[in-house]
């Protein structure tokens, strides 16, 4: 597929699969707490939180609330925003070694496409409406949240937002409303709306917690729609690979090769995360709607052709109607959706590019 003479391919990744990357929950820290952590070299961590006024864009008016966020690099660098889905968190990358590792530490550490020596990474947990006192939480509300910290932090610019899924939407919706804030965007397998068909997938997924919660079975109910939008995450040729085998007679009944895998992830998700959490940013994804030509940041876009819920034809899209500069590479991969999370080693050059 092409749209534009300026796309670019990188090869097809051999290795095999691994975990899902984990967040961990995050309740909310009233108090402002700031750990310093380090590492290899003088690298430091500052992990607090700031009160910054906000006008939600579902709310009724301006509201104060405790943005949570993490800061890690080396000091006085600049700084990178870098955010992810919408079950990633502010830890992106652990520089304690016996700290658990973060959502994206393949990429982001000392030495690695991210460089920690080079740069200062900077990234929150998402808002929820409740936070807000809000109806719902829009990728608007996530871009003021980030801008009014980097006010309170003193930071006058970001040498780029890096945003990978629904952190792309948000980093569209920074580049729109704080465009002196930012210098460049790098967006990973996320686009300036929701295709029909992703919002289609998770109305169901969010439509069988909601069931959940209304019968008293919410638990069994999140970890089922958690099953459902793996489903949509990774890439057909992936799960023929990996789930091939025949059925297996057990408990009274047949289970096929993937259930086991669905439900070990199901289980998992239940563990870190809450139902009306999941439900506040699954319909943020889908709310969110920004007109690419009033974004005018340098922009690099990266895209995967297995991805079934941003297709590259909503990337191509949005590389040719956006106002400023932009590029779009075209990553192969069978992960789909997730390919930003399990192709490190394709990443890794086009972010140092981009970055340079």
């Amino acid at each position: 597929m092409t749209c534009l003479s300026d796309i670019s391919t990188a090869g097809i990744s051999t290795s095999e699969t691994g975990s899902l990357a984990a967040a961990s929950p995050f309740p909310p820290d009233r108090a402002t707490q700031t750990a310093a952590l380090r590492s290899h070299s003088d690298l430091t961590a500052q992990r607090s939180t700031r009160r910054v006024l906000l006008n939600p864009k579902y709310g009724s008016g301006p509201c104060e609330v405790d943005v949570r966020y993490q800061w890690c690099g080396a000091p006085d660098a600049p700084t990178l925003i870098v955010q992810g889905g919408i079950s990633a968190d502010r830890d992106v990358a652990a520089l304690d070694d016996n700290a658990a590792p973060g959502w994206w530490q393949a990429v982001v550490g000392a030495g690695a496409a991210i460089d920690l020596n080079r740069w200062r990474v900077l990234a929150i947990d998402w808002l929820t409406p409740a936070e807000l006192g809000a109806g719902a939480v829009s990728s608007e509300d996530q871009a003021d949240a980030l801008s009014a910290l980097l006010h309170a932090l003193d930071i006058q610019q970001v040498h780029a937002f890096i945003g990978s899924s629904y952190g792309a939407m948000v980093a569209l919706a920074f580049a729109v409303r704080h465009p002196r804030q930012v210098g460049r965007l790098l967006l990973l397998a996320g686009a300036h709306r929701a295709h029909p068909l992703a919002t289609a997938q998770r109305s169901v997924q969010r439509g069988i917690v909601r069931l959940g919660q209304s019968t008293g079975q919410v638990d069994q109910a999140l970890a089922l729609a958690r099953q459902l939008a793996i489903t949509t995450y990774r890439g057909s040729g992936e799960f023929a690979r990996r789930f091939a085998g025949g059925p297996e007679w057990r408990d009274d009944r047949f289970h096929f090769p993937v259930e086991d895998y669905l439900e070990h992830a199901g289980r998992r998700f239940v563990e870190r995360f809450d139902a009306d959490r999941f439900l506040a940013l699954s319909e943020s994804i889908d709310l969110h709607d920004v007109t690419p030509e009033q974004v005018s940041t340098p922009a690099t876009l990266i895209g995967f052709p297995s991805d079934r819920l941003v297709p590259l034809a909503d990337l191509c899209e949005l590389q040719r109607r956006l106002h400023g500069p932009a590029t779009l590479e075209v990553v192969e991969s069978p992960y789909g959706h997730d390919a930003f999370l399990k192709e490190p080693e394709q990443l890794a050059p086009l972010l140092r590019e981009a970055l340079r």
